[in-house]
């Protein structure tokens, strides 16, 4: 077993190094001319004023539930210090990653100048802080309590670990995402629409909002979601080993170390040449990473079980449900394919068209994951009977480095490209659009990884939880679990509501604050006066915090009431039936969202007659429609459905069912 350990140890200080070379690497860069610098001061100050009220806000909560795990007979102080340390862990990533994305921006813009390969390479390595960090803090945590404690017998004492996170999580991925849709509504409605400007135009008053959006949300957001599906599924697949053996608790670590290792190596793959598409050479080190946690698991195998290539395919099953989540994701939504051209060309009939459109293109394209999540459960189940499916889930997560630098290199990219046009420098301006079409691309694929991710990671906790419960079974025909499942989707179809409800009141004020700019600064429009961007930005800021405290609580307290008033079978029909529609939602969404942005990106591209024309206004309100959908709710749900399962796996262990 000293093999794991000193592999995890390793992985998670490599990990942790190499985040910290890349910032170095950064930095050691020209932050760009004197206006790139004060655009980017004004995106810097913005996004870490947010997070730091939003993290205050959140500390409450934090706070409030230590002290419960702290008097707690069945937990006590050691279950109140994991909880804390998996709450601080999670803000430590978010807030680290994004200080180097808003550095990392005006570098990328700067480095534009010089070209298409310099301007990746600042823009990945911006990323790959985020990326590696997440997985380093995740695995030190991890190995912190498993070792340091003595759990390594009793997996369930890690719960709290991840409950921590999954707080800072929902209220990070909730509040990041109505602070972002806001900013870009309000941008694109007033900006696009009524005024006909671009969308990173240094006249509209919301512009700075919205390149704040971008890092509190798709940086800090993200990172959270993934951070906290990372220690989950590792989590879930220890305690459903425990009874195996030593071996089977550890292997799960073990497979997460090879992954880190893979996607530090696979990094160094990013490399762009003279004439190659960069999406080529981000997907090529996806794939590596993959290949690369294939052969190292099957080496891993090798020396602690000698054969078991059951465990292997269990593995290799997650990672190519993964892949293959992410992929038809990006065909149904990436403008160079026919769905999003459909869904454009539906733009030349109006608005309400375009919108139908995007929304069936949404509803298509979950059915094939849907299938490929499902044969994967069932083949890991057949292999390694419950714990395949939880390693199927630990496969897809090994490769989370390489994911969140992919995801987290978008938000620099398209930082880059506004700073860009609010500076004048044209001449570039084709070179940021090619890194950002690319960062669109990651991001559609991203996001698609991290909701088949989530749903892996769901199913094994609801089987954790059924083994904690001591449900061997959960009967469909009684009463109470019917109505358990009917309520996991009802809180499921709730938390939406509050979400997008919260971005549609939010982005009222903007709209209004915008148009009330335009309306009453003299010059404004002509360029001679400059907007209060700072207003915009208290707005975005002030109704994230407002708005992210009541979806976050239907989560957690939903699955409590459930459990207190109709016991612990209906509570496992609602963890499934939350799985289910959160699942459905969150693709839905987040491909029709896809969709529609993308369709308004082909169309300002020159076709379909470009920008200014009556087909791109229709285009700008599908992709406003879609906007809350796949950057808001969609993502969210990651995290509901996880959080959900962890809170019944603790009221189980503490004896509250």
């Amino acid at each position: 077993m000293q093999l794991l350990e000193v592999l995890g140890l390793v992985s998670a200080g490599a990990a942790v190094l190499t985040a910290v070379l890349a910032a170095r690497s950064v930095l050691k860069r020209p932050a760009g001319s004197k206006r790139m610098v004060e655009i980017g001061g004004y995106i810097r100050e913005g996004s870490q004023a947010f997070l730091r009220r939003q993290y205050l806000t959140v500390g409450v909560f934090v706070l409030v539930v230590s002290l419960l795990f702290l008097v707690s007979p069945r937990f006590g102080p050691t279950a109140s210090l994991a909880y804390l340390c998996g709450s601080l862990s999670s803000m430590a990533a978010g807030y680290f990653g994004m200080q180097m994305a808003v550095r990392a921006n005006t570098r990328t813009a700067h480095s534009a100048l010089s070209g298409l390969e310099e301007a990746l390479k600042v823009a990945f390595r911006g990323g790959l802080v985020m990326g590696m960090l997440v997985v380093g803090l995740g695995m030190f945590a991890l190995l912190g309590f498993t070792l340091g404690f003595g759990w390594l017998h009793d997996p369930n004492r890690l719960l709290p670990l991840c409950f921590g996170a999954s707080s800072v999580a929902i209220f990070g991925r909730v509040g990041g995402g109505i602070y972002t849709k806001t900013a870009d509504v309000g941008a694109d409605l007033v900006g696009k629409v009524e005024k006909g400007i671009p969308e990173d135009d240094p006249r509209n008053p919301a512009v700075i909002a919205d390149n704040v959006g971008d890092n509190v949300g798709d940086v800090a957001g993200m990172g959270s979601d993934l951070f906290e599906s990372y220690l989950a599924s590792i989590v879930a697949a220890m305690i459903v080993g425990a009874p195996l053996g030593e071996k089977y608790v550890l292997f799960p670590l073990g497979v997460a170390s090879v992954g880190i290792l893979s996607s530090i190596l696979a990094s160094f793959l990013v490399r762009v040449r003279k004439g190659k598409d960069p999406s080529y050479v981000l997907n090529l080190a996806s794939f590596a990473s993959m290949g690369f946690t294939s052969v190292g698991t099957f080496l891993l195998i090798r020396m602690l079980f000698g054969s078991g290539m059951s465990l292997l395919a269990s593995v290799i099953l997650g990672l190519i449900s993964g892949l293959t989540v992410g992929l038809a994701s990006d065909y149904f939504t990436n403008r160079l394919h026919g769905p999003a051209k459909y869904v454009a060309r539906s733009a030349s009939s109006g608005a309400a068209i375009n919108i139908l459109s995007g929304f069936s293109v949404g509803l298509f394209s979950l059915f094939i994951p849907v299938l490929v999540i499902s044969a994967s459960v069932v083949l890991s189940y057949a292999l390694q009977n419950i714990y395949g499916i939880c390693l199927a889930g630990v496969g897809m997560l090994s490769v989370t480095g390489m994911v969140v630098s992919a995801d987290a290199y978008g938000p620099v990219a398209d930082n880059a490209g506004g700073i860009i046009e609010q500076c004048g420098e044209e001449r570039v301006r084709e070179t940021t659009d090619a890194l950002d079409s690319v960062g669109n691309t990651m991001k559609a694929i991203c996001k698609g990884f991290a909701i088949g991710s989530a749903a892996l990671t769901a199913v094994a906790l609801f089987v954790s939880y059924s083994q904690v419960a001591n449900l061997s079974s959960i009967d469909l025909l009684r009463p109470e679990v019917v109505a358990g499942v009917l309520v996991g989707g009802a809180v499921i179809s709730l938390f939406c509501a509050l979400v997008i409800l919260a971005v549609s009141r939010n982005a009222f004020r903007m709209v209004e604050e915008v148009r009330r700019q335009f309306r009453e600064i003299p010059g404004l429009m002509e360029g001679r006066a400059k907007p209060n961007y700072g207003r915009c930005v208290g707005i975005a800021a002030a109704g994230a915090l407002r708005e992210l405290v009541l979806p976050a609580l239907s989560v957690i307290l939903s699955p409590i009431l459930v459990g207190f008033l109709l016991g612990p079978a209906a509570l496992g029909g609602m963890l499934l039936g939350a799985i289910l529609l959160g699942l459905v939602f969150a693709l839905q969404m987040a491909n029709s969202g896809a969709a529609w942005d993308n369709a308004k990106k082909f169309i300002e591209l020159g076709n379909l007659g470009g920008k200014g024309t009556p087909v791109h206004q229709a285009a700008v309100v599908g992709d406003t429609v879609g906007d809350p959908f796949k950057d808001a709710a969609g993502p969210s749900l990651n995290i509901a459905i996880k959080l959900m399962s962890i809170v019944a796996l603790l009221m189980a262990l503490g004896g509250l069912l």
